[in-house]
């Protein structure tokens, strides 16, 4: 089961994300060179898994674009053996047509799955930004969350997970509130999922589960209960992040950092990549006598398919 402290810790970046936008940070990276240069940087750091999300571009905007996560991910792949999970988040508003392209088209071992439907919230960001946004759609796009719902239903979370099935790629279930385990103990008893699966908790989005130690040992503690078989890592966003990732460290799970989740380093210190968030959790996790993955390890942990069976 995904609990025991002597299993090595693999630690993931999600480097761009579709939650912040450029005005936020002048190191978020958008073109697919940027993207590139980040994901070797939580590589060179000692990340074993690179979440994958890609932007327009000119404008940054997020946008599901399968020639960008082609070119992102040929090139990674030829440089290192950097584990990548590709999103079938892909930006707020897309279609799941357009959402599930990318398992089909790359074939990766690992793509991220959402788990339930929530209110996912970024709009309560705006007041911050007045006034100094860099492009036209950044403000329409967060405020627009007020009132919008991330779909993902039962039928959706099959299908992705049948699709999946078909191209050997693992799913990396996120899990934004408690009733989401619910969900995949439900598919996992009448034999549409199969286990060992992988949760990644997600604390601390407004409209999901808060970032706290209490909240995530009940999920752990849940997960046992309904799932019994699984690995699992946690991010967290904004500033809870470290806290968060380092709790899970102890607990004996895994840990997910990167500009998606946050763009500072410390207070006040913008990251300037998503590898120096990966330096300091693996400084973190070396001080507590956690060991940590990989890429190879983190294949074998994870059970999945391996580099040469993706399709880029």
């Amino acid at each position: 089961m995904g609990n025991q402290v002597s299993q090595k810790a693999i630690i993931t970046a999600a480097v761009s994300g579709a939650i912040h936008t450029p005005t936020m940070s002048p190191h978020l990276p958008i073109t697919p060179q940027q993207l590139i240069d980040d994901i070797m940087s939580v590589y060179e750091a000692g990340g074993a898994v690179a979440h994958l999300h890609v932007r327009d571009p000119e404008t940054g905007q997020p946008k599901a674009d399968q020639e960008i996560f082609r070119e992102v991910a040929a090139e990674v792949k030829k440089r290192c053996d950097i584990v990548l999970c590709m999103t079938t988040g892909g930006s707020l508003g897309d279609t799941v047509e357009n959402r599930a392209k990318v398992v089909t088209t790359l074939e990766p071992e690992l793509a991220s799955l959402n788990a339930g439907s929530l209110n996912f919230a970024l709009f309560h960001v705006v007041p911050k930004y007045e006034g100094q946004w860099k492009y036209d759609w950044e403000r329409q796009y967060l405020a627009g969350t007020e009132d919008f719902i991330f779909p993902n239903t039962f039928y959706t979370i099959r299908k992705f997970t049948e699709l999946m099935g078909q191209y050997g790629t693992k799913p990396e279930f996120e899990i934004y509130d408690v009733g989401m385990i619910n969900n995949l103990a439900y598919l996992i008893d009448t034999g549409k999922i199969e286990t060992p699966v992988y949760l990644q908790f997600v604390l601390g989005i407004l409209g999901g589960i808060p970032a706290t130690a209490e909240n995530l040992v009940f999920l752990v503690q849940t997960a046992r209960q309904q799932i019994g078989d699984f690995q699992w890592s946690v991010c967290a966003a904004g500033r809870t992040q470290l806290a968060m990732t380092t709790h899970a460290l102890l607990m004996g799970g895994h840990a997910r950092v990167g500009l998606e989740d946050n763009l500072y380093l410390e207070k006040g210190v913008l990251a300037k990549s998503s590898g120096e968030q990966v330096a300091k959790l693996k400084r973190i996790a070396e001080e507590l006598g956690v060991e940590t993955a990989t890429p190879a390890e983190a294949r074998q942990i994870l059970g999945l398919k391996g580099l040469d069976k993706v399709n880029f």
